[in-house]
C-alpha cells in the first residue's frame, strides 16, 4: 500500500503514513471531492491548451498558476511584437521552450496544479 500524499509504500495494516502522518483509509470519492493528491482539473485540457496556446500561458491560467502565466503571456507579446527587428527572437524560443516542456509534463501527467496536487484525470 501507498501513501496518497507522499507516496511511500506503507504497511497495509497502519491507520497513518510514517512518513507524512497522512491518514491511510479509504475515503469514498464523490464528484465535489477528487482524491487527495489529485487535482480536479482536466489533463486533456491542460494538455491541449499547453499545444495550441502555450506560448500565450493558457494551460498556466487553466490550473492556476497566475504568476508564471502572466510571465509566459509578457514573454510572448514582446517577442512578437519585436520578432521584426529580431530582437524578439530569444523571448519567442525561451517561451517556446517553456511550453513545450510543459507539454510534455501535462501528457505524463507529471504537472501540478496551484495547490500542489498531481493532473492526472484525463
Amino acid at each position: 500500500m501507498f501513501c496518497p500524499k507522499c507516496g511511500k509504500e506503507t504497511a497495509d495494516n497502519q491507520a497513518f503514513c510514517a512518513s507524512c502522518g497522512a491518514p491511510l483509509t479509504q475515503q469514498a470519492a464523490t464528484p465535489e471531492s477528487p482524491p487527495v493528491g489529485i487535482s480536479p482539473k482536466s489533463r486533456l485540457a491542460t494538455t491541449l491548451l499547453a499545444w495550441f496556446l502555450g506560448e500565450f500561458g493558457a494551460h498556466r491560467f487553466y490550473i492556476g498558476k497566475i504568476g508564471s502565466a502572466v510571465v509566459m503571456l509578457i514573454l510572448a507579446l514582446i517577442g512578437w511584437a519585436t520578432v521584426w527587428f529580431l530582437v524578439g527572437i530569444p523571448f519567442l524560443v525561451i517561451v517556446g521552450i517553456w511550453s513545450l516542456v510543459d507539454f510534455i509534463f501535462a501528457v505524463a501527467g507529471k504537472m501540478r496544479d496551484s495547490k500542489g496536487l498531481l493532473i492526472e484525470k484525463w
